[in-house]
């Protein structure tokens, strides 16, 4: 198994026990796979949830251009949600687990084909 999978794996055991979700495998490696090399990198490979600048590029990079959904208060909810559901206090959130959570939310699995 490549570091990607063992990485898929990591999500995805992070949907089930952290986030109460049965993950859609296929989906999930579509979103990792998404993330580019961002998901080697310790930094870039997670969210940090207390920091606006932070949920600022997820909402402009991911929601609006990944996504193509229109910029509101309802995105910004949706990433609060996300963050909440994968526990505030949880220090590694994932990058690939919080878009995941996000592509769901908004029902946007067709993005990834």
């Amino acid at each position: 198994m490549g570091r990607r999978d063992e990485l898929i794996e990591k999500y995805a055991d992070d949907l089930r026990t952290k986030c109460g979700m049965d993950p859609d495998m296929d989906l999930l490696r579509k979103v990792t796979i998404a993330c580019g090399p961002a998901i080697y990198n310790a930094d870039a490979s997670t969210v940090a949830g207390s920091q606006p600048d932070e949920l600022e590029t997820v909402k402009k990079n991911f929601l609006m251009k990944k996504l193509g959904l229109p910029d509101g208060a309802e995105l910004d909810d949706a990433i609060k949600s996300v963050i909440e559901t994968y526990g505030q206090s949880e220090r590694n959130k994932y990058r690939a687990v919080i878009y995941y959570m996000l592509t769901k939310h908004f029902r946007k699995e067709a993005v990834y084909g």
